[in-house]
């Protein structure tokens, strides 16, 4: 089943059972979709639909963290509870370990050098965990395992 077919599914059955916050964020998410369809003049298969969700994940993370700090809470666990409905969507996450071994594991195979390296590993790791871990993190782990070079 499609991404897309899954959203769908959803949310005919969040419209069945009134669950306003599910249904709301289904429509937004199907919306981003079919906006990024648009833009790219195709339909998006599951990459790139995953893409899609994967940045309106982070999006609400970023609204997350700018919520609390503005001390509206109200309006960072709607956020919260918008970003679970989107990460059922998403594979799972991998761990820190996982990122870290992966990283290693990389800049082994590249041969790495240092840190001037960190363009190479990163571009080479990222298509990697596309969907299951934030740039951020795996960032940490790549710069970690290059200084200790």
């Amino acid at each position: 089943m499609t991404i897309k077919s899954k959203l769908e599914d959803d949310l005919k059955n969040a419209m069945r059972n009134r669950d306003v916050l599910r249904r709301d964020a289904i429509r937004f998410l199907r919306a981003e979709i079919k906006n990024q369809e648009i833009r790219v003049q195709r339909e998006l298969d599951d990459e790139g639909s995953l893409q899609v969700l994967t940045r309106q994940a982070q999006q609400r993370r970023d609204s997350i963290q700018a919520f609390m700090d503005a001390g509206r809470e109200d309006l960072a666990e709607k956020e919260q509870a918008e970003l679970g409905i989107i990460m059922e969507y998403l594979p799972s996450q991998m761990t820190a370990d996982e990122i870290a071994e992966l990283a290693a594991q990389v800049v082994a195979e590249l041969g790495a050098q240092g840190p001037g390296d960190m363009g190479k590993v990163m571009s080479s790791i990222m298509p990697q965990v596309r969907g299951r871990a934030e740039g951020r993190d795996v960032n940490t782990a790549v710069m970690r395992i290059l200084r200790g070079l």
